[in-house]
């Protein structure tokens, strides 16, 4: 079975219940295993049965094992019935290498969502240009670290059907890049970094989507590599809006200010760009549907994106 690329018709997979089963996997780097104990309980904790991936621990170098066993652990888990989400324990680096790779048929015939974010952006966009399954871009934010509203989004992502409205924050540095204007599509995106890397094989067309971009501790040489690159390519012609989250610990050059340099990038574009998202690497992050319709409006700061189940 093809995919039309024009389509934007998706497979949403069913809200979790309690009882189901959900899958750890690493796509990218080793976790910690206290991390992993913590998203275990938080998950538990709320009626999910939680497997763990063959090779969650694995190390080679900076990934979590080899590249044929991380992606080993991913189609075991998609094609799998009793498993209804696959969560990644971590992002870093190394699902790139393996994106290309996924069972898309069995993703299609049974979907399940992906749970991640920051690498695991690369995955979600394959998953959607192959097999138009929508993901969520975030983590198990459990309360005592990251925040009760972090854990709330998280746990309302994945349990409920509800939309999923997030509002600008003015202490967001990226706040200062909201224009004016409304837009709708679907929301794809996420690490900027990835969406540059996924460039050319494993990212789908962007026109009439709006784009999420998200990023943190690069010099801006490699935020303006990423964003030309994407420019160049045409990739960006046609896109409904931007929505920016956080871009967390860069330091300005010589005067230039992450902020300037995205606005230079963007501001081409003429389209809606809503910035100040609590998406990201940053403090208090939230969780948000990825790969589903949503209205971005600038105009009231808010990004309002369906629900990824049903």
């Amino acid at each position: 079975m093809s995919i039309d690329t024009n389509s934007t018709a998706q497979l949403k997979p069913n809200v979790l219940r309690a009882g189901d089963a959900v899958r750890l996997v690493s796509p990218a780097s080793t976790p910690d295993e206290s991390n992993v104990e913590q998203i275990a309980t938080l998950l538990e904790s709320n009626g999910l049965r939680v497997q763990l991936g063959r090779h969650v621990f694995d190390r080679f170098g900076y990934l979590a094992g080899r590249d044929e066993d991380r992606l080993k652990d991913l189609n075991e888990a998609i094609n799998d019935t009793s498993v209804r989400a696959i969560i990644a324990t971590r992002g870093g680096k190394g699902a790139y290498r393996i994106a290309d790779g996924l069972d898309f048929g069995a993703l299609r015939a049974d979907p399940k969502p992906l749970i991640g974010f920051s690498e695991i952006t690369i995955l979600h966009l394959a998953m959607w240009r192959n097999a138009r399954v929508p993901g969520i871009h975030g983590a198990c934010w459990h309360a005592e670290q990251f925040g009760e509203r972090a854990e709330q989004s998280f746990l309302r992502a994945i349990l409920t059907t509800e939309v999923v409205t997030i509002q600008s924050a003015p202490n967001e540095i990226t706040s200062a890049l909201t224009t004016s204007g409304q837009a709708r599509g679907i929301l794809l995106g996420g690490n900027l970094d990835m969406i540059a890397t996924a460039t050319g094989w494993a990212l789908p067309c962007l026109k009439g989507t709006i784009l999420l971009i998200e990023d943190v501790e690069k010099g801006l040489g490699h935020v303006d590599r990423n964003l030309t690159r994407l420019l160049k390519c045409g990739v960006l012609n046609g896109v409904a809006g931007i929505a920016i989250g956080q871009f967390s610990g860069f330091a300005s050059s010589k005067g230039v200010t992450i902020v300037d340099l995205l606005r230079d990038r963007l501001s081409p574009l003429g389209v809606p760009i809503l910035g100040g998202l609590p998406l990201g690497h940053g403090d208090r992050p939230v969780t948000v549907p990825i790969g589903t319709e949503a209205v971005l409006d600038a105009s009231c700061g808010t990004l309002s994106v369906m629900a990824a189940v049903q």
